[in-house]
């Protein structure tokens, strides 16, 4: 895939680095052959710029044992939406929001520790949000495919 603004060096590496983020700079180079140096140098950048935002470890909730992974789609009316998303911003259980298209309309996922713990989500922070039109909540029973980020 061609991306705009990065040229087929910062292409390579950030594929590389998609694949396996623990690649060191040195192995990079190894792979590309490129110095080291040159593959810190083009990493700084794509970190300077954005595009690499960070480096995490993805742990997957359903082998935790008891953990509930859940979508929400929310419709709130547009005078509190931004009041609705900055609330769920603020829950340590809510993973990732989006604001997609529709009429003021948020999809979110919480990722909880048991069924209790997404009972007081639900109760403490989805039922006493203001303004919300309607929720459609979806349990993800299991993960079939699960892509982080962009794909090169």
């Amino acid at each position: 895939m061609f991306l705009s603004g990065l040229d087929e060096l910062d292409q390579k590496i950030l594929a590389l680095l998609v694949e396996n983020a623990r690649y060191s700079y040195s192995e990079i180079g190894e792979k590309l052959g490129y110095s080291r140096v040159a593959i810190k140098n083009h990493v700084d950048a794509l970190e300077k710029r954005g595009v690499i935002e960070g480096y995490t470890t993805i742990i997957n909730p359903q082998k935790l044992g008891s953990a509930v992974s859940c979508y929400f789609e929310i419709e709130t009316q547009p005078e509190t939406f931004t009041q609705v998303a900055g609330q769920l911003q603020a829950c340590p259980i809510v993973t990732q929001i989006y604001r997609t298209t529709g009429n003021c309309r948020l999809h979110v996922h919480a990722v909880a520790a048991s069924p209790e713990e997404l009972d007081r989500f639900l109760q403490e922070t989805m039922d006493p949000l203001p303004g919300v039109v309607s929720v459609s909540t979806n349990m993800i029973l299991s993960r079939m495919k699960d892509i982080k980020g962009l794909r090169l």
